[in-house]
């Protein structure tokens, strides 16, 4: 959907009713003043009455004030039937011409995405539900998902105990990942130990905890300890950063990044990937597909799209080759291929570029090289 013309449209209709609502005050303001000032003229003076009067309705009639508001509301009225229109046009398309009729879909496997994106989200009655209702065997990944959610818990009551039972229990393979969740779990529970004014015992937890973090986090143990000389006034210190909540977000998105990664599941929902990344490439596909109605193309018979959908890096977990010369995508059966000139081009490039190796040799397109087709070597990314 092009939520940029609906924003367009929207702020146009927002700096109309401005417009408006700025030029309704100054008229009210006008005509108030002139009248106050009638009132006391017939008050203050032994004019006549109606004179007085009268002059107020010329005044009246000359500065127009119906036909200055008729003006505003008038531009705000064109601007508000508008919007509706765009609204419609942009968010009520016709998605089902962008089905795949003849998409083959494994019932099972999409049941199991589904109730895993739900335990994973921490919905569990709501998961439990939905297996109940398809009639599915209990996902694989929910008890697990049901520990990582408690440890999430207690640590949202700054209780650490459940993360730094759970960390020292997969120390050496989050160690393999190099990750510096203990070491940012440590120092939260160091740093909680020192607000409780107890300076020793934080000692005392340092000595214990942070000795084999000494190489690599040296400098943020080094804060951590000399913070402990403002504990009674730490948030006038150099060192007021460790009293952020800041700290307790990043460690609680490091746990469940690396709680996911053990499972040997991604840090995002794949469903919620999935759907976030369709609704990026719903327009381009719904503008292609009226194209080719127009031209009588068959959609559901097209292997590749001749259109390139542009994603977010977000979205983007593998590096894609397109071959320069036939703007193909790389793939298992024309994988990418490194000339001995350094230039890289599609297998099947290659083959039609050799005359399906009658020729000996070819001229790089890119470069005077000749090229043995012989030589040239799979690149694998």
């Amino acid at each position: 959907m092009e939520l940029k013309s609906i924003k367009d449209a929207f702020d146009r209709v927002a700096n109309k009713h401005k417009l408006s609502h700025t030029k309704t005050h100054e008229i009210v303001h006008m005509l108030s003043q002139e009248l106050d000032k009638a009132l006391s003229l017939m008050q203050d003076t032994q004019l006549d009455h109606k004179s007085i009067l009268v002059d107020a309705k010329k005044l009246f009639t000359d500065k127009s004030p119906a036909a200055q508001l008729e003006s505003a509301e008038k531009e705000l009225n064109v601007a508000l039937t508008k919007y509706p229109k765009v609204l419609e046009k942009q968010l009520n398309p016709d998605i089902a011409k962008a089905y795949r009729t003849n998409a083959e879909f494994d019932t099972h496997v999409v049941n199991q995405i589904i109730a895993n994106f739900f335990y994973r989200q921490g919905m569990f009655e709501i998961g439990d539900c939905f297996v109940a209702e398809t009639g599915e065997s209990e996902c694989t990944t929910r008890q697990s998902f049901v520990e990582m959610y408690e440890i999430l818990e207690a640590m949202e009551r700054r209780d650490l105990a459940p993360a730094l039972n759970w960390a020292g229990a997969n120390s050496e393979r989050l160690k393999q990942a190099r990750s510096d969740l203990e070491m940012k779990l440590h120092s939260l529970q160091f740093l909680k130990i020192s607000q409780g004014q107890n300076s020793q015992e934080a000692l005392s937890y340092a000595r214990k905890h942070f000795a084999v973090y000494a190489d690599s986090c040296l400098y943020e143990i080094q804060k951590l300890v000399c913070s402990l000389l403002w504990d009674k006034n730490l948030e006038q210190s150099p060192y007021s950063e460790f009293l952020s909540p800041v700290l307790w977000d990043n460690a609680v998105r490091e746990l469940t990044r690396q709680y996911c990664n053990l499972l040997g599941e991604s840090s995002e929902s794949p469903l919620s990937v999935t759907v976030t990344a369709g609704t990026h490439a719903l327009p381009v596909l719904l503008k292609y597909i009226n194209v080719m109605a127009n031209k009588k193309l068959d959609w559901q018979s097209v292997e590749q799209l001749p259109v390139a959908v542009e994603l977010p890096e977000e979205f983007q977990f593998h590096s894609v080759f397109v071959c320069p010369v036939s703007k193909e995508q790389s793939s298992e059966d024309n994988p990418p291929m490194m000339m001995s000139c350094g230039h890289v081009l599609c297998k099947q490039t290659i083959t039609r570029m050799s005359k399906n190796g009658a020729k000996t040799s070819f001229k790089c397109p890119y470069c005077p090289t000749d090229i043995d087709s012989t030589r040239c070597k799979q690149l694998y990314f």
